[in-house]
């Protein structure tokens, strides 16, 4: 994990006062999100049960995962830089030790999601943890 960035996120989240501030950090996050190129927008990469389109392209090399993502959706786009600063530059063996619910929990995400946006950042973990159990 890029501890130390995920750390500052969970800081960001904890001084932001209430959840709309928070949900506009995750909007800006989305923003500042780079574009994923095209040519890794192929089925392979489509993320299943999310409303909005959603592609993750996640690499393992050496041992250590990294990934980009795009969604149509720029809530979504934010929610896919803080699985990045969760997950990225972990060893593929760091993956399942992650507690996923822990780690969100302390960002508040999932208890201001609709069902909608929640079944889909689950569908984008376990994406991740899939591919890390494969490699």
């Amino acid at each position: 994990m890029a501890q130390a960035d995920f750390e500052n996120l969970v800081e960001t989240f904890e001084f932001l006062d209430d959840w709309e501030d928070r949900y506009r950090h995750v909007i800006d996050l989305g923003k500042a999100l780079p574009d994923m190129p095209e040519a890794l927008k192929v089925p392979a990469t489509k993320v299943d049960g999310c409303a909005s389109q959603v592609w993750l392209h996640i690499t393992i090399e050496g041992g250590v995962l990294t990934f980009v993502g795009e969604s149509d959706a720029i809530i979504v786009r934010g929610l896919i830089a803080v699985l990045i600063t969760l997950y990225s530059g972990l060893k593929v063996a760091e993956i399942d030790k992650v507690d996923v619910v822990f780690e969100l929990g302390r960002l508040s995400l999932n208890e201001h999601l609709s069902s909608q946006r929640s079944n889909g950042l689950s569908a984008m973990v376990t994406r991740v943890i899939e591919t890390a159990a494969v490699a």
